[in-house]
Order: C-alpha cells, then structure tokens, then sequence
C-alpha cells in the first residue's frame, strides 16, 4: 500500500484526483529543493483556503447547534476549536507526519514533529478534500472525519474550556484595571513544548495580583495563569 492509499484510509476519504492530497502533503521545503526538476507546488495556498473552508464549517455547526450562544460566546468556542494546538492533535492522529514530503533540512531540524507544520498540513488536506468535491462534502469530512463535531460537544460540555481570560476582565468591570499577559518561558522539544506565562492585574500603577501558568500553547498558557489569578482573586474577596 502506497503512503497516499494508507493516508486516504486513516481519513477515510478516497480522493477523485489523488494529486491534490499530495500537494497537501508537501511543504515549502520539498517543493524548494525539487523546484529545479519542474514546477513543484507546495501545500502553502491549500492552507489558506482550508483555514477558511475550517473556520466556516465550525462556525456554522456553532450556529445551527447552540442557539443559546451570544456573538461573544460563538467567538470564543470557535476560537478553542479552531486553534493550531486542535489542529496538531488532529495531524498527530492521522499520522500526517509519516506522509509529508520534506526538504532534507526539514528532515533534520524535526519537520515532521513540529506543532505549526502539521497544523498546517491539517488545513491543506481540509482544502484538498474541498476542491476534490464541494463544499458540503468537505463539512462532513471536518466533522465526522476529522473528529470536530465530537471535539465541539467536548468543549460546549466541559467546563475546563471556560474562558478564563474572559472571566478575569469581567470579575472587575473596572476601565481603571489593567490585565496583561506576557509568555515567560518555553521548555520542551519542537513537538511537546510548554510555555510558561505570567498575568498582572493593576491598578493605578499598582499589581493587585501576579499568576502564572503553563500549556503547551501560549494561549493555553494563558487561559491557565488567568484561571489561578481569578481563583486567587475571588477568595480574597470571599
């Protein structure tokens, strides 16, 4: 079985014109090298428009199932789930890394482990998918194919995907409380880092709380130092 055959299984689409997968499957680097052989298309403009085609069916599934939900609300769902944190989880489940065609100094700075990389391969094959058919084809890959619809009714279920930054602005309703967040560290190899960030919470010049927290994501890291912070904040005032 050709890697393209064992890939088109995993997902369990069968493509019409199969050289669509393999652009998806080709980063900037392979296409580099190979580019004094003929013209070699990278994955790059694939990403672009399944960025889209994601962000869409995401977004519409939101709507259609979660009537309750604000603007705000739908924003910031969308925002959890179409993140390159969801994306690499997704990569790393179909194996894409085995079936992406590098340059050889891709190869060896770890091309295949890398978060942003196979994120990105995520929303080439989602484009692929979409040229190869239509539209609502493509939605049904991303939802049932892909895992988004059982990602989404995680999220909207759990209350660990709480927006935490969210709910620290909203705890003061004050315009003279300032939060910002700064990333403060970063440990890890390329395929399972984690990021360390710090949130300060002032207030007329002065720190009314410092938190950290961690994730492997500098957002994640993020929603992490604000729910501390929050958690902090609301016992001191209780």
């Amino acid at each position: 079985m050709t890697d393209l055959a064992r890939a088109q299984e995993l997902i369990g689409y069968r493509f019409n014109d199969v050289t669509l997968l393999k652009k998806a499957f080709t980063h900037t680097s392979y296409a580099n090298e190979h580019c004094a052989l003929g013209h070699v298309d990278s994955n790059q403009r694939l990403e672009f428009l399944g960025d889209s085609v994601l962000s869409t069916a995401v977004s519409t599934y939101l709507f259609r199932n979660h009537p309750g939900m604000t603007e705000g609300e739908l924003s910031r769902s969308r925002s959890i789930i179409v993140c390159e944190e969801t994306l690499f989880e997704v990569a790393s489940l179909f194996c894409f890394g085995d079936f992406m065609l590098f340059g050889r100094g891709e190869v060896l700075t770890g091309g295949r482990n890398k978060i942003s990389v196979l994120a990105d391969s995520v929303e080439a094959v989602i484009a692929a998918v979409y040229l190869d058919s239509d539209y609502y084809c493509a939605e049904r890959f991303i939802l049932k194919n892909l895992g988004f619809e059982e990602r989404i009714a995680s999220m909207t279920a759990s209350s660990e995907q709480s927006d935490h930054k969210t709910a620290l602005q909203e705890f003061f309703r004050d315009p003279e409380v300032h939060i910002t967040y700064e990333i403060r560290g970063r440990t890890g190899p390329d395929h399972d880092p984690r990021f360390v960030a710090e949130v300060n919470v002032e207030k007329d010049g002065a720190v009314i709380c410092t938190q950290t927290g961690s994730g492997r994501s500098k957002k994640a890291a993020e929603q992490e130092a604000a729910g501390v912070a929050l958690k902090v904040l609301k016992e001191a005032s209780s």
